[in-house]
């Protein structure tokens, strides 16, 4: 694979299949990757504070603030750096505030949002539920939409999460309704040129 990208920074709702996509490239195309999530999960297991989202979104700004607005594209970067001779390039998920889109992008990288219908993401959510996965995924598909819209807002923080300024510097766009992982594989692999 010579003409990949060497990093590339996945976006998208919750339940699209960011991760999906992220384990995809590492196992058949050899990225490292890198979830931001569990960068925050963990740092919340260590501070003994609770794994929602809520939590998240908190961690995530403390940390923009702390360390600047790029740093979980920055340490993911780091992780690489330090093994990049055992890789492809790295795949990062997910990124949720514009400044991690442009630091991707500055790195010349490629941003991908990955998006799904909101009722095929709320059954996954609540699938990965029932599986063990810990989180707030037993809201309702009401308060799921409702937290989303959240989400995506644009605010006058710099540091807060605006899903919808990532989405708007995607350089690539997967739907990802599918339960087929074949399927999203050729979409994923054509969409970034990897055939």
């Amino acid at each position: 694979m010579s003409h990949g990208v060497k990093i590339i920074g996945i976006a998208g709702t919750n339940g699209s299949g960011k991760d999906t996509v992220g384990r995809l490239l590492a196992e058949r195309h050899n990225y490292l990757f890198i979830s931001v999530t569990d960068l925050l999960r963990d740092e919340l297991h260590r501070r003994g504070k609770p794994t929602d989202r809520l939590h998240m979104r908190t961690l995530s700004k403390e940390w923009r603030e702390q360390f600047g607005l790029s740093v979980l594209v920055d340490r993911a970067v780091d992780t690489f750096n330090q093994q990049a001779q055992n890789y492809t390039g790295v795949v990062m998920s997910s990124l949720r505030n514009p400044y991690e889109a442009d630091r991707v992008h500055e790195l010349n990288g490629s941003v991908v949002w990955v998006d799904a219908d909101p009722e095929v993401r709320y059954e996954r959510l609540q699938t990965a539920k029932r599986q063990g996965r810990e989180g707030d995924d037993d809201k309702t598909f009401e308060q799921f939409v409702a937290e989303e819209q959240v989400e995506m807002q644009a605010s006058n923080d710099p540091a807060a999460l605006n899903m919808s300024a990532v989405k708007d510097k995607a350089d690539r766009c997967i739907v990802n309704n599918t339960t087929d992982i074949n399927v999203l594989e050729t979409e994923v692999e054509r969409m970034l040129g990897l055939q």
